[in-house]
């Protein structure tokens, strides 16, 4: 499946970008006036192959979920136990997560690809209900290995959570989906974040790693010398993305490059949230470069890592209110940004058919 996914990955179609600039030209506007709502509509006319291209709705946020071995470490002050408990607030509606979802008029759906203790009144079923926030059992493995002491995944564990993301992927846009959000649930999952972000951009731990959930001064030194210790016990290369997801991702890591990797092949937008994702992109762009064509930033996350991620990758967020909540917030709140922008090449009026003189 991640083969064949990868080989169905094509670059963005030029004709329709072409098409789609040429229209932004004659629309009752200023050229340029929108800034970067212009490019991002071109590019998803690209994406699409038509101009204009779909309007990105219904919206379905994905939110995979693991735990982390190096928790060991004492790299956030968190107990493990509270992945679990969100998920059973994810799911119950109460997470700041919902409440934006419920806004934006998207659908929730929460993936267990590897959650180390029971969910608390957890009944999982499919995709495909419709009603609310589901939970869909897709647990690899109760968590990650340490990082530091060995490899966090073997390959054919990373390969497993890569291919969910591409199931759960799938199964959204089938459902009907025109747009798919990152959303991630892991206590300590801002350190494998910063090991991927650091192997795969090739930038220092230090300037890979932020402070998390707020951690002290002390824990974010520990933080930083985690990374660093599993950086020199792995070496991991970005040439062989499955490895460096195998050495010191997380299952919602790899789960989440499989779903970039098949909204990129289904040709449909995938809106990125904070750094667990753009970490997660990065791996997905490593398999695939023409997979970066599907990617939307959404917002600029307050971890330092996401803004090497981004930079790497080449994408400019949409938002920036540092925010480094995750769960899908920020990607939720861009939402309607990335709607206008293909809204205005369906509604707004050329000069010709308004009767408006041009400059």
């Amino acid at each position: 499946m991640l083969e064949s996914t990868v080989a169905a990955i094509r670059p963005l179609d030029e004709a329709a970008m072409a098409a789609a600039r040429e229209l932004q030209g004659r629309l009752t506007k200023p050229a340029g006036s929108l800034g970067a709502l212009e490019p991002l509509s071109v590019r998803l006319a690209g994406l699409a192959g038509a101009c204009p291209p779909p309007l990105p709705e219904p919206a379905a946020v994905a939110i995979f979920a693991g735990d982390h071995g190096v928790h060991a470490q004492g790299v956030t002050p968190w107990p493990q136990e509270v992945t679990a408990q969100m998920i059973a607030n994810f799911l119950a509606g109460g997470a700041v997560v919902n409440a934006f979802a419920r806004q934006a008029g998207a659908s929730v759906t929460v993936v267990d690809v590897g959650v180390a203790t029971p969910i608390p009144g957890a009944d999982a079923e499919g995709p495909g209900d419709p009603a609310g926030p589901r939970l869909v059992a897709a647990n690899v493995r109760p968590g990650t290995r340490d990082m530091t002491v060995t490899a966090a995944l073997t390959r054919d564990e990373a390969r497993t959570a890569v291919e969910t993301g591409i199931r759960v992927a799938g199964e959204l846009i089938d459902a009907g989906a025109g747009i798919l959000l990152t959303g991630d649930m892991g206590i300590g999952n801002t350190t494998p974040s910063a090991t991927l972000v650091a192997a795969f951009a090739r930038v220092d731990a230090e300037a890979a790693t932020g402070r998390g959930t707020g951690v002290d001064d002390e824990t974010y030194a520990r933080k930083v010398a985690v990374v660093r210790a599993a950086l020199a016990r792995h070496e991991p290369d970005p040439a062989d993305p499955l490895g460096v997801l195998a050495a010191v991702g997380g299952l919602e890591h790899a789960a989440l490059t499989g779903l970039i990797l098949g909204a990129a092949a289904r040709r449909v937008p995938v809106l990125l949230d904070g750094v667990i994702a753009v970490s997660a992109a990065l791996a997905a762009a490593a398999f695939a470069p023409d997979a970066v064509g599907a990617m939307v930033a959404g917002h600029r996350s307050a971890e330092p890592g996401a803004t090497a991620a981004l930079r790497h990758l080449g994408l400019e967020p949409l938002i920036d209110l540092g925010l480094r909540l995750g769960e899908g917030t920020g990607a939720l709140l861009a939402l309607p940004v990335v709607t206008g922008a293909v809204r205005v090449l369906h509604e707004v009026a050329t000069f010709d058919s308004a009767g408006v003189a041009e400059k």
